[in-house]
Parts: structure tokens; C-alpha cells; sequence
């Protein structure tokens, strides 16, 4: 290959490009991204950055010198409108193209919005430097009470980060208790103590039925919520963490299979051999057969080396394992998972205990560990989560 083009320039797009590089592609090297920033890191935007204490350069995924030492094109600033893999090229929101002969499909995606909320001010997500410094911004000028729509990992920290900002939060989550579909009900009780415990109200087992709103200059502002049960959460602003939907709409036309995500198979291969994807925007068959897209850091961290590699060969000569590793900062605890914690017969407690607020936890099943949590202990979390990764005997 001449070219590759990679069109995403986030955690994912930074790895594909530097392991482009490292397996030994000398030719031309496009990056591009939609956003105007050099690639940073996600995961402080709920947290350190959301809470002032880092700055938009520490995000950063890397010094000035890494980003020159890939040699690439940096087109940044104009998003892809659409691919033609027959003709080999990116067609650019600029008006441009980009001729190529490789594509690495890094286009993440955006963040779910809610029925209700266009035209109102005070309601924001957090995907962006710019949705969090807007949100920074909105809880400064309007230090009022805040609800956050969501208990997955997003939604639970950025209450963290705002509970410790000295704000009045409200949890409203559909499900019955946070993060219970990643760690089950007994854990999820846990994190629903942890909540308590901080002086987070939580409101569980039931959606948002509208936001109420009040006229405000020339618009409409947030003044709350009503539940379907009929409670009404007061809020001057509202955080969206309801998950995110893959920016694959300028694929459209292209002859790729997109369903909820870019398909491809268990080498992070789509249907056309010269195009791969990693990320959020991934959607391939895992070792069980399943067709999964995983939204974690971790898995757009190692997902890079596979699909490049198999990119580069011109045929699926690996396949993707993923770690499925996740972390999570709350309350000042450091909450970890790895392996498959769904489906398990039995969860016990291996170290520590929940009431320490510092523990392991073993997922079984059949009486195979298949999953490890772990609040505040991370020695024993590392040696378990390696024994997880380690191949089964024959």
C-alpha cells in the first residue's frame, strides 16, 4: 500500500497510526478528524478535566514530537462524507478527497441525546473538550441542583465529579440500580451504597417522561424532570450519560454493512478487504460467534494492532482477543473490571470485604472464573485479570 488513510483521530486513530508505523508502513499516512484537537484522551472528561483540575494540554495523547515522529498528514477539522471503496477514496466535508489504498474506519461516534431536549439550555453530554468545558461552564454560572440521566460509567462519574464539586445530584436511571448490567445486581448494590454514602439521591427503575422548562433570554432553560412514576427532579442543568450511537452515516453508499456499528469480521476486517475498523465504530464476531462493539478505552487501545496487521496483509491473519478490561474513578475509589461478569452463577468475595470499600470480587460459572471486579484493590485485580487472559489448558 501507498496510502492509508486514517479517518478518525482519537485514541483509536492514534494507535492505528503509530502501529502502522511500528509494523512497517514507510508510505503516505492521512489522519483524519473531525474535531480540531490533535488526539487526546476521553476518560478525564468526566472526571479531572470536567472537575478543572487538568488542563486541555494534559489530555493530550502524547508530546508534540510523538505526533511529528509518525510522519502523517493531519487533516484536522473537516469530518468524512463518505468512502468509495472502488475508486479508493475519502471524500472530505472541505470540498476535498483523499486518494488511498487502505482505510481505518476510527470514526468513534457521537453522544445519545434525549426526546425533549433540543432548544434547551442547561441539558449537555460529555464526549468532547467542547461539550465538557460548556458543561463546566453551565454548572459554574448555574450552581443549582444537577441531574444526571444515566447510571452507566459516564453518568456515574460525572455525578462523582459534580457531587464533589459541592453540587445537589440526582441519579435517574430506567434500570433498577447502576452499572447493573456490567456488574450484575450484587455489585451494582454496592455502587448504589456508594452513591448513598456521597449524598447522591438515586432514582431507579424509571425513564424521564419530560423536562420541564422555564423561558430565558431568547430561549428556554432547564428546570427539571418528571419520571414515568410521576417524581419530579428539580435540575438548573442535566447531564446526558445515555450512551453513544457510531458515526457511521458517511458510509452511506459505500457497499460496507453497517448495523450499529462498521461489521466486520474477527479480524476487525470489514467486507472489503482494504478497510478495517477499531473503536467504538467496530462491530465484529467475537470467539463465541457473537456479533459485539465494545465502548471502552482498552478495547480502541488494543483493537489498533489486530486490525492493522491484518490491514497491511490484505486478509484476516489474525483475530482480535479482547481484554475486556474497564476502570472507573468514583468518590475517590477505584473501581475495576475485567473478563465476562454477565451470566455468572456466583459472585464471591475472594479478598476484602464490601463494607472496607476495598475488595475483590471472582465472576464463576460452572466453576470457571470467567470475571474479577475490584474496588481499591488493584495488586490482586492485576494478578487475577493476567490469570484471566492466560489460554485454557487442553
Amino acid at each position: 500500500m501507498r496510502t492509508v488513510t486514517v479517518v478518525g483521530a482519537s485514541l483509536a486513530g492514534m494507535r492505528s497510526a503509530e502501529h502502522l508505523r511500528a509494523q512497517g508502513f514507510e508510505g503516505r499516512l492521512v489522519v483524519v478528524g473531525e474535531e480540531p484537537h490533535l488526539p487526546y484522551d476521553r476518560p478525564p472528561l468526566s472526571k479531572q478535566f470536567l472537575a478543572g483540575t487538568a488542563d486541555t494540554a494534559s489530555l493530550a495523547l502524547g508530546e508534540q514530537s510523538d505526533f511529528d515522529d509518525l510522519d502523517a498528514q493531519w487533516r484536522l477539522g473537516v469530518r468524512a462524507t463518505g468512502l468509495d471503496t472502488t475508486a479508493g477514496t475519502v471524500a472530505l466535508s472541505d470540498g476535498t478527497e483523499v486518494a488511498t489504498d487502505g482505510v481505518v474506519v476510527a470514526t468513534g461516534g457521537r453522544a445519545r441525546t434525549v426526546p425533549g431536549t433540543d432548544g434547551i439550555e442547561g441539558v449537555h453530554t460529555v464526549r468532547t473538550i467542547e461539550d465538557t468545558l460548556a458543561l463546566r461552564s453551565d454548572l459554574a454560572e448555574n450552581p443549582g441542583p444537577v441531574a444526571v440521566v444515566g447510571a452507566g460509567w459516564i453518568g456515574t462519574e460525572a455525578a462523582s465529579t459534580c457531587r464533589a464539586l459541592g453540587l445537589e445530584v440526582t441519579v435517574v436511571e430506567a434500570a433498577r440500580e447502576p452499572l447493573v448490567r456490567a456488574l450484575g445486581p450484587r455489585m451494582a448494590g454496592m455502587c448504589t451504597g456508594l452513591h448513598a454514602e456521597h449524598g447522591v439521591t438515586l432514582r431507579c427503575g424509571a425513564g424521564v417522561q419530560e423536562f420541564t422548562s422555564a423561558p430565558s433570554g431568547s430561549g428556554r432553560r432547564v428546570t427539571g424532570l418528571v419520571l414515568a412514576d410521576g417524581t419530579r427532579v428539580p435540575a438548573s442543568v442535566v447531564v446526558l450519560g445515555v450512551g453513544m450511537r457510531p458515526a457511521t452515516e458517511w458510509l452511506a453508499g459505500s457497499g460496507l454493512e453497517v448495523d450499529d456499528g462498521l461489521v466486520c469480521d474477527a479480524g476487525l476486517v470489514a467486507s472489503a478487504p482494504n478497510v478495517v475498523a477499531v473503536g467504538d465504530v467496530a462491530r465484529y464476531r467475537s470467539a463465541s460467534g457473537q456479533v459485539v462493539r465494545h465502548e471502552h478505552w482498552t478495547n480502541a487501545s488494543e483493537q489498533p494492532g489486530t486490525a492493522v496487521r491484518n490491514l497491511l496483509a490484505g486478509a484476516t491473519v489474525a483475530e482480535y482477543r479482547p481484554s475486556r478490561y474497564v476502570w472507573s474513578d468514583q468518590y475517590g475509589c477505584r473501581l475495576q473490571v475485567a473478563g465476562h461478569t454477565e451470566d455468572a452463577d456466583e459472585v464471591e468475595v475472594v479478598e476484602g470485604s464490601e463494607e472496607s470499600r476495598s475488595f475483590v470480587a471472582a465472576y464463576r460459572r460452572a466453576g470457571s472464573t470467567t470475571g474479577v471486579f475490584a474496588m481499591n484493590n488493584p495488586k490482586l485485580f492485576t494478578r487475577m485479570r493476567r490469570q484471566l487472559l492466560r489460554p485454557a489448558p487442553v
